[in-house]
């Protein structure tokens, strides 16, 4: 698996994960229970992971949905 997106933005992740599912392409949400560590406050980013062979695929949907700025360079 490969990193797509890497944020502390819940409202984000979950747009991302939704375009991954709508397009038929398995997402994991990496870190997602750091916030134990912060204390819930959400300053520990969340990482997207795609299958690698999927990733060009999930880049495209990224940059038509307008938030290519948040994709992981290679």
């Amino acid at each position: 698996m490969i990193e797509l997106v890497r944020t502390n933005d819940a409202v984000l992740i979950s747009f991302v994960e939704s375009l991954m599912r709508d397009a038929g392409i398995a997402c994991f949400v990496a870190d997602q229970n750091m916030s134990v560590l912060d204390g819930s406050i959400g300053i520990m980013p969340r990482r997207i992971m795609v299958d690698a062979d999927k990733a060009d695929t999930a880049r495209r949907i990224l940059k038509d949905a307008g938030i290519e700025n948040e994709i992981r360079r290679k």
